[in-house]
This record gives structure tokens, C-alpha cells and sequence, in this order.
């Protein structure tokens, strides 16, 4: 380590921080596992630290990412990886085992972000801010990621590992038909029509589809799917908490949008308003057991706002007090550790052409957010559900 320290010296960043980054580096090392290492390369020089396979490289750019190396704070080397002050070369997942050894001391911000802008502001009116910050980009980005047949921005259901991503979302989209029991005819409310996978696939069956979304560039695509196959659908920009129907809806689909949903006794009372008794609904979400456990540097740059995986049990304390029957619980957490796995590996595989249109800065953005989730998925720090609920007869 001392070596390390002369190297930082001879850097130009002074005496206090090598101090600092060899406390980080210090710390780092006994955290990781005795079968894996990494190499942290600056100045021309590579040091390895661990003792196992070589998993992945730090590369150090600047005296920048000197110090947010050395500060051990997640989000500063988490934004200096943004900036290029740094660059992660290697297995990325491997990488965010190091996460357990740094910091996130940002409790004002936090307060802010989970609890206080929805406090000043109203839920709805942030939400749809926040919906914009992560969705209103060209389509084109998300469908190099997204499976290529339904283009489905939550997780697929798979036979097993090997099956494609495009057969596992097919799955999924099925499986909320049958059962939800929907027919030719049936008025289905899809929550969060995304890029209409769920639109397209039960529109082509003659199911009349109401998607909601509040993001533009997913209307505007939702649209223009609907006319040029001719669906029996609409797509209608409007918060749930807002939509009004003067008919109930024979069932009502909600893909991966509960977690934009954190007020769970009024969305299921608006469930209520708009299902007809005897209706379905279904729907999946990622879960925690922690009620907010995302870290200062996902609500700042991936999901802003109090976007918040359900908790299962305060869901089902909420469901116990309505008239909704829970006809089932699964657990998802595989199937949404195979589905982020896909889209990572798709956003690798078309690097060159993000970072051509959309920058470097955006490919790293959501190189960080994939990865990261397959790595909280595969240590069970996040988990994901899927539940069908039915409204009895009055």
C-alpha cells in the first residue's frame, strides 16, 4: 500500500488524499471476496488488490477521480464515473460488490427526494416530472435494450435460463390474459402503456385496450403502434390517480408501474372505482424489504423522485383492507434477475451506436442502472412479485 501512496504522490493530488484513497483501498480489500481482485490503474501504474481472478479494472483519469475513489462516498464515484473521471472495465456486477464498502450520508437529500417534494409539490404533478426524467428520450434508445418482439419495459416470465427474452415477455403478456380471463371484447385498463407490448398483444385478439401513461414520447409512439395496426385501442395521457371512466372495466393490467405507485390504499381504492365486480387485476412489480432502498445516486440520476419497489407486506396489509380477494402471490425475483441480465448484455452489444446518438454519459448512465440491477437481484436485495387480485360480486 505504501507504494500505492508514493504513486498518488507523484500524481499531483497532494499529500491528504492518497492518505484517503489508501484508507479506501484498505477498507475495499477486506470486503472482498478471498476468490476475486481488481486493478486500479492511474498514472500509467497498475496496482492489484485482492487476492483471487482479476474480476474487473479501475481506471483513474484525473485528480477527480482521485478524490471520489478516496472519498468512499457512493454517489461521488458513482457521478465520476458519469463525468469519465473514471472508467470500470470488466464484470460490472462483480464491481458493485465493492458497494458494501463505501458510504451514502446524504439524509437531507434523501428526505427531500422520498418525501418532501410530495409533500410541497402533490404526488401526481412530480410524477409526472419525474416519469419525463426517465422515459422521455427518443423510443429508439429503449428499443435496443427491450426484448425486439414486444419491446416490454418490465420482466419476462422464463421456462428456464436458456429460454430467449422474447419468448419469456410473450409469457408474461399471456399469462396476464388468461388470468385476468380476458376475452375478444373484453375492456382491459393497461396501466403504463410504455411502448405497447401489452396494447399490441391483446389489441391483435380483439381485446379493446385503454393504456395510460404521462410520459409524451411513449403516447406519441402508443399512438402511431395503434393506428398503423389498426388495434382497438386507445392510449390516454393521464395520471391513474386522475382517470376517470364513466364504464368499469372488465380487468385491469398493471406491469411493472406499482413501484410509481407508493400510496397503495388509494391506488387499489381507485382499482375499486374501475373494475366491475367480479374483474381481475393483475399485476407485477420489483419488491424490497426496505421501503425506500435506493441510494442517493439512483434517486439523483436513474429514478428521481420516491419511485419505490412494493413492499409486500405493507401491499398486502392495504389489500386486506379492501374487498379484493389475493388469488395469488409468485415470487419474480429470477425471472427479473434473467430479464435485466438480457438487457444489459443488448445495451453492450450496441455501445458504440448509443454513445454515437445519445452520448457517453447516457451509456454510462444506463450501463450503471442494468448492471446494477442484476446485481441487487442476484444477492436478494431486491426481489420482484407478481400478484392477481379479484373484486368480489356486489
Amino acid at each position: 500500500m505504501q507504494n500505492i501512496e508514493t504513486r498518488l504522490t507523484s500524481f499531483g493530488v497532494g499529500q491528504n488524499v492518497p492518505m484517503g484513497l489508501t484508507r479506501m483501498l484498505k477498507s475495499v480489500e477486506a470486503g472482498l471476496p478471498d476468490d476475486i481482485s481488481f486493478e486500479l490503474e492511474f498514472g500509467g501504474e497498475l496496482f492489484r488488490i485482492g487476492n483471487g481472478a482479476v474480476a474487473f479494472r479501475v481506471l483513474v483519469h484525473n485528480t477527480r477521480g482521485v478524490n471520489a475513489l478516496s472519498s468512499l462516498d457512493e454517489k461521488r464515484i458513482g457521478e465520476a464515473y458519469l463525468n469519465c473521471d473514471i472508467t470500470i472495465e470488466g464484470d460490472l456486477v462483480a464491481a458493485f460488490d465493492l458497494r458494501a464498502s463505501l458510504t451514502d450520508r446524504h439524509f437531507l437529500f434523501y428526505l427531500w427526494s422520498t418525501y418532501g417534494q410530495r409533500l410541497f409539490f402533490g404526488q401526481k404533478r412530480k410524477d409526472k416530472q419525474w416519469i419525463s426524467e426517465h422515459y422521455d428520450n427518443e423510443s429508439d434508445f429503449y428499443l435496443l435494450f427491450l426484448d425486439k418482439v414486444h419491446r416490454c419495459y418490465s420482466h419476462g416470465y422464463f421456462r428456464d435460463a436458456g429460454e430467449t427474452l422474447d419468448a419469456a415477455i410473450r409469457r408474461k403478456l399471456d399469462t396476464a390474459i388468461e388470468a385476468c380471463r380476458i376475452k375478444p371484447g373484453s375492456r382491459v385498463l393497461d396501466i403504463g402503456a410504455g411502448w405497447g407490448a401489452f396494447t399490441e398483444h391483446a389489441g391483435k385478439r380483439g381485446i379493446r385496450v385503454t393504456s395510460l401513461t404521462i410520459s409524451a414520447e411513449s403516447e406519441r409512439y402508443v399512438n402511431d403502434l395503434i393506428a398503423r395496426e389498426q388495434l382497438p385501442c386507445e392510449v390516454i395521457r393521464e395520471h391513474l390517480l386522475e382517470y376517470q371512466s364513466k364504464e368499469r372495466y372488465d380487468a385491469i393490467v398493471n406491469l411493472g408501474v406499482t413501484e410509481h405507485l407508493p400510496d397503495y390504499q388509494e391506488t387499489l381504492a381507485q382499482y375499486r372505482r374501475l373494475l366491475k365486480p367480479g374483474g381481475r387485476v393483475f399485476l407485477d412489480a420489483c419488491a424490497s424489504r426496505v421501503k425506500y432502498p435506493f441510494s442517493s445516486f439512483v434517486l439523483t440520476h436513474i429514478w428521481p423522485g420516491n419511485t419505490t419497489p412494493m413492499s409486500l407486506a405493507d401491499y398486502l396489509t392495504a389489500l386486506a383492507k379492501t374487498p379484493f380477494e389475493v388469488i395469488y402471490v409468485r415470487n419474480d425475483r429470477r425471472n427479473y434477475l434473467l430479464t435485466t441480465r438480457h438487457w444489459a448484455e443488448n445495451l453492450e452489444n450496441h455501445r458504440e451506436e448509443i454513445i454515437a446518438r445519445w452520448g457517453e454519459r447516457w451509456y454510462r448512465r444506463f450501463r450503471l442502472y442494468l448492471w446494477g440491477c442484476v446485481h441487487s437481484f442476484s444477492r436478494d436485495e431486491v426481489s420482484a412479485y407478481r400478484l392477481l387480485l379479484e373484486l368480489p360480486l356486489e
